[in-house]
């Protein structure tokens, strides 16, 4: 078998750069996920005159540019997102999750981490659930932070700007007229939505969050792209900031169990997990 040497070369640039990608940010780009890396680089390719992918790995490792070190692992991360993304579980967070932390919490206090907030569909989802419902929440003081690896993503969700494409794809009308501003280019959260989310680059891996317990943890869609060893390292950080009645959800292909098990099913919610309880937790230990 004859390998083309155009494509060999380019599959050792991608492998270059994937390492790159790992070592920034701790993903790993499978050759499964080649064909969306090559996609990904194109207009970076274009912006910065690069023939092809080997061209640029060839560049990074002759010269050091963190610049552009910072572009190529922004390009290669999936930022992937839109607003009330599967909906039958913001369906669950409305009815269900939020009902049952607003009659535990006793301080009136709702604290939120949506972890891997891309560019912040997410976070701004929940941030209009609980305005749509703010008469429950008269008196709370709520807290919503999101974080994501990209600095890049998070300074669009930090200015809460979306083109007309983005915000059709889950938000509703009344949704869109209510809470978000037409601008150039697009539609604008309004100032109360923008004013409730705490946006900060962060990594999972080596996080600098605020300290303290967490009543909702969302982390969706993102252990898909790091290892066994990683993820149960990461599953120990959003460990650290849960309480004994902390709800956690993972996106529909990721799973707690099997990582070390800090967190085990939860019996109330469906596709939720939580912290074993102290006896559950013994009874682990013992056998």
């Amino acid at each position: 078998m004859v390998l083309n040497p155009a494509s060999s070369a380019t599959h050792g640039g991608l492998r270059l750069l994937s390492a790159l990608l790992e070592a920034r940010t701790g993903q790993v780009l499978s050759p499964e996920r080649e064909w969306r890396a090559e996609t990904a680089l194109k207009p970076l390719l274009r912006a910065y005159g690069f023939g092809d992918a080997a061209i640029l790995a060839a560049h990074l490792a002759r010269h050091r540019d963190p610049d552009l070190e910072a572009a190529v692992v922004d390009a290669l991360l999936n930022n992937e997102s839109s607003f009330f993304r599967d909906l039958q579980i913001f369906g669950m967070i409305r009815r269900e999750i939020l009902p049952d932390i607003r009659a535990r919490g006793k301080d009136r206090r709702l604290r939120i981490w949506s972890a891997g907030c891309s560019t912040g569909q997410e976070a701004y989802s929940l941030a209009i659930q609980l305005c749509n419902d703010a008469g429950h929440w008269r008196g709370w003081r709520i807290e919503i932070l999101a974080t994501d690896v990209s600095a890049t993503a998070i300074e669009r969700a930090r200015a809460g700007v979306f083109p007309q494409m983005d915000v059709q794809r889950g938000l509703s009308v009344n949704d869109l007229i209510q809470w978000f501003d037409p601008v150039e280019g697009g539609w604008r959260a309004n100032d109360r939505l923008r004013g409730m989310i705490d946006f900060r680059q962060d990594n999972l891996l080596d996080p600098h969050v605020p300290s303290g317990a967490y009543d909702l943890l969302l982390c969706r869609n993102v252990m898909l792209y790091f290892t066994q060893e990683r993820r149960q390292k990461m599953f120990g950080v959003l460990q650290n900031h849960s309480h004994d009645h902390s709800v956690l959800l993972l996106g529909a292909g990721e799973t707690a169990i099997g990582h070390g098990d800090p967190f085990v099913a939860h019996p109330d919610f469906r596709g939720a997990y939580r912290l074993p309880s102290c006896a559950e937790d013994a009874a682990r230990r013992a056998v």
